[in-house]
């Protein structure tokens, strides 16, 4: 099975909703974004919350790929953004576990 960083490193979406994510994730609050993203309650773990995403933007990224009318891009952009602002956290929460 592929690591974490590997999974979304690979993959690949339009490059203005990426650069609008990579834009909107400078701002990124964990407890604002994820539990819009997520649903409210206890926030899962950095990892958990990865994988969480990963899914959830598959299905929606699904929907933009089947041009179904049920696909909403800001939801896609909140869900990019919490996807790469968890991302960030995880690296930097392995780079001072190993330092």
């Amino acid at each position: 099975m592929q690591d974490l960083m590997t999974m979304i490193s690979a993959l690949r979406r339009p490059r203005l909703l990426t650069r609008a994510a990579k834009i909107g994730a400078q701002d990124y609050d964990r407890e604002r974004h994820l539990q819009r993203v997520l649903g409210y309650g206890s926030l899962p773990s950095t990892g958990a919350a990865l994988m969480r995403l990963i899914e959830v933007e598959r299905d929606v990224n699904d929907l933009r790929q089947d041009e179904d009318a049920a696909y909403s891009l800001v939801r896609h952009l909140d869900i990019l953004i919490a996807l790469i602002g968890e991302a960030q956290l995880y690296q930097a929460s392995r780079a001072s576990h190993y330092a």
